[in-house]
């Protein structure tokens, strides 16, 4: 029979429907004002804390929604945005330095709606506020980093080659210097090392022994490129660790990095996160030579001083076993007695490198050193800040067996230390150090007025559609009216659920634009049931044939639309990107909506009965 519709067609629209519309919901719940407790280096977030705090907002009278301790984090979920600025400043005085208070905003979503994956969608740092950064890469350093590469690269090959030679030493940006035994090995070297190394350039120094180093223009563009695109990658894996919903980490010109956080409304975090240039060496102890000798300043060959966090001297050995460049794998957790350490996991590469320096050396004690570097008050030349490189042995400890592709590391402070450096090992080092050169907030306020006004905009042109498609096409208008609300239910529904997807303003753009797509398929169909009407057609002829003769126009439409939409996301970025997603998405919903859910409508109410008219 004509216009009657299967029960699994009827039963899909409304579970599809019911679906999006249940994970739809936790949008209307909005976010409350929060503030966030975290320990910083050497601290830990414990009960006691969390009381402490407690008292503090007591004593002020500060009034709040929730208090709670989870994931070594407390967060205070408060009444109003305007709280959040005092009652930070009141928790960081109260608790002090070893503490980083940030601001933020926690989804209000019930628990029974977060209990089956239900959340409210993700917004761009346009609507939801945040943090922009403008980072730039430490070229010198990451030129110096290379160079302290060569150096280890050319002992090895020479060792290899059995070529004999004095010292390598490192010329600090000018190179690397090669001093060998006699001319004869000079030569031997320098050819092999040319065969090695196409991209450098050697040249002989002034005796007939030295050759010095250099990277020709080509290999020192690489360099920097390598050194850019490296950090780019590492920032992103240390932005995924912070679970910021689709932040932007893009290249600005040939040293800078731009890096959006939508939703981090306090920077203190997530500077420390992203510009911790933190990593680890591995090294021998030298239990031979003479420390108070080095304390005093004078040389021991072959070996360094360092001190440990206590500060106690500790001597180590020059050559490095192991930097963090290996490191694939970092996670944190607790030793048999219950302290804090590390799970590290390395690369192929590094697997061989810690077990061939480790199987001689059973019984010898090896030195974990992180390295990080810190900004100081000092600028140079150009007026950039200069950093400080921070070495700090965390623990020396004994090596029992042949060490391989994994091991741990213990002598870590707190088990949010731990976890701090567990993430950024795991995230990667980076390849040189970044500071922060503009740093701007956008903040909530702001935020909450381009929602307004982008809502708005929604609202407009819906009601503006729905008073056009009432007063023109009557009783079919409500059923397009109806399907116009569905679209939009299945737009937010299916953007809730994408765990990538971000709405910004250019995703309402898209949204808006949806609309006036969703309402071009109805047009199309009523206007194809009008002319059958007018061709003296049944009414159940009518509908069918309407919706038959109009699905090509429209599948040629959305489709062409759709690979459009697709494109753009494919090779756009930021605010590209999010207007592709909206309209891809309101493609699919407005099609779904417009051919099968009018339908299932029309049918019901008008469908498979004897009419001579149509309110249309």
């Amino acid at each position: 029979m004509l216009n009657k519709n299967p029960i699994w067609k009827t039963l899909m629209v409304i579970f599809v429907v019911a679906v999006c519309a249940l994970y739809a919901s936790p949008n209307l719940y909005g976010e409350d004002p929060a503030v966030q407790i975290s320990a910083a280096r050497g601290a830990t977030v414990e009960a006691g804390t969390l009381d402490k705090v407690k008292r503090t907002l007591d004593a002020q009278s500060i009034d709040y929604k929730a208090l709670s301790l989870q994931d070594n984090q407390i967060e205070l979920r408060l009444l109003n945005v305007d709280q959040q600025l005092p009652v930070r400043e009141l928790i960081s005085e109260a608790l002090g330095d070893r503490y980083v208070v940030a601001l933020n905003l926690a989804p209000a979503t019930p628990d029974w709606l977060a209990s089956v994956g239900a959340g409210p969608m993700k917004l761009g740092l346009d609507l939801r506020g945040g943090v922009h950064f403008l980072m730039e890469v430490d070229m010198k350093a990451a030129i110096a980093k290379t160079e302290e590469q060569m150096v280890q690269d050319f002992r090895s090959d020479l060792r290899e080659d059995g070529v004999r030679y004095s010292a390598i030493r490192q010329r600090a940006g000018e190179g690397v210097e090669i001093r060998f035994r006699d001319e004869d090995g000079r030569d031997e070297g320098t050819r092999k090392l040319q065969r090695r190394y196409p991209g450098l350039v050697f040249t002989d120094a002034s005796n007939d022994t030295d050759t010095v180093v250099t990277m020709s223009e080509a290999k020192l563009k690489e360099a920097r490129d390598y050194a850019v695109q490296q950090n780019i990658t590492i920032i992103r894996n240390r932005v995924n660790e912070l679970g910021v919903a689709e932040p932007l980490v893009q290249r600005q010109g040939a040293d800078r990095i731009v890096v959006e956080l939508p939703g981090v409304q306090d920077t203190a975090r997530a500077k420390e996160i992203l510009g911790a240039t933190a990593t680890l060496e591995f090294r021998m102890q030298d239990t031979r030579g003479d420390v108070r000798a080095a304390e005093a300043g004078r040389a021991v060959p072959g070996s360094r001083l360092f001190y440990d966090r206590d500060g106690r001297p500790v001597l180590l050995k020059n050559r490095v076993i192991l930097t963090g460049d290996h490191i694939v794998g970092a996670q944190s957790g607790f030793d048999e007695y219950s302290r804090p350490q590390v799970n590290i996991s390395l690369d192929g590469k590094g697997g061989n490198k810690m077990a061939a320096s480790t199987k001689d050396a059973i019984g010898e004690p090896m030195a974990t050193v992180f390295i990080e570097y810190k900004p100081t008050d000092k600028k140079d030349a150009d007026g950039k800040t200069i950093l400080a490189k921070h070495e700090e042995v965390v623990n020396v400890a004994t090596i029992q067996a042949r060490l391989g592709r994994s091991f741990r590391i213990t002598g870590i402070g707190s088990q949010a230390e731990a976890h701090n450096l567990a993430l950024v090992l795991r995230a990667g080092a980076l390849i040189a150090p970044i500071q922060i050169v503009e740093e701007r907030t956008v903040g909530p306020s702001m935020g909450a007025e381009n929602i307004e006004r982008g809502m708005a905009s929604i609202m407009y042109g819906l009601f503006a559609t729905i008073a056009f498609m009432l007063f023109y096409y009557r009783g079919f208008g409500i059923v397009a009216n109806l399907a116009l609300v569905m679209n939009l239910v299945l737009i937010v529904g299916v953007m809730s659920m994408i765990p990538g997807a971000t709405l910004s303003l250019p995703g309402i753009a898209g949204i808006v634009l949806t609309i006036g797509t969703a309402v071009d398929a109805n047009v199309l169909i009523f206007e194809r049931i009008r002319e059958e009407l007018r061709a003296k057609r049944s009414v159940q002829q009518s509908i069918n044939l309407g919706y038959g003769n109009a699905l090509s126009s429209i599948a040629d439409a959305n489709i062409t639309t759709f690979i459009t939409a697709v494109i753009l996301f494919s090779f756009g970025s930021g605010p590209v990107k999010g207007f592709a997603l909206t309209l891809a998405i309101g493609l699919a919903t407005s099609m779904f909506t417009a051919v099968i859910g009018t339908r299932v409508i029309v049918n019901s109410v008008w469908g498979n009965r004897r009419l001579d008219k149509l309110p249309i």
